[in-house]
């Protein structure tokens, strides 16, 4: 996942840019291409919740080597990480509920896997008008592949959430 690699170099000092250049094969633990070994740069609006959240983590001097997101004993993140984040899981006879399980108990949002964060992401966004051309480029596929899997006309009768 493109998330686990992110350093801070890949990230413009205003925090509206963020340049996707390589992934994190959690299975294997080691960096590698992105899915489509294409370089693109994600554009995060001013003011939007992903830039002011990095905003909000960027220190100072941010090291360009520095992982943004990290476990709480500095790791890397991997996909066991955010699995226990995600969804419901015990451990000794206590549950802790996941961010996303929580949410879904509440109906809040319907209850999906990570996996389908980039599907989402792609549905949401050719739902809110950005063209297939964009979404292809941003999520790293070509536009057939977004016009055929991404586009649910039924999404477009819901609020579009900040992304």
């Amino acid at each position: 996942m493109p998330a686990f690699s992110l350093t801070w170099g890949d990230v413009s000092r205003e925090c509206t840019r963020i340049s996707i250049t390589k992934a994190y094969a959690s299975r294997v633990c080691v960096l590698k291409g992105t899915k489509n070994n294409r370089r693109r740069v994600f554009p995060c609006k001013e003011g939007s919740k992903l830039q002011s959240l990095l905003a909000e983590i960027q220190v100072d001097s941010p090291d360009p080597k520095e992982l943004i997101f990290k476990s709480k004993a500095g790791q890397r993140v991997n996909l066991n990480i955010l699995d226990k984040c995600w969804r419901a899981h015990e451990t000794k006879g206590y549950r802790y509920n996941g961010v996303v399980t929580e949410l879904a108990d509440q109906s809040i949002v319907p209850y999906l896997k990570a996996y389908s964060t980039r599907h989402t992401f792609a549905t949401w966004a050719i739902a809110s008008g950005e063209s297939s051309e964009k979404v292809a480029y941003w999520v790293g596929d070509n536009v057939q592949t977004v016009l055929r899997y991404y586009c649910h006309p039924d999404v477009t009768k819901a609020e579009c959430p900040d992304f």
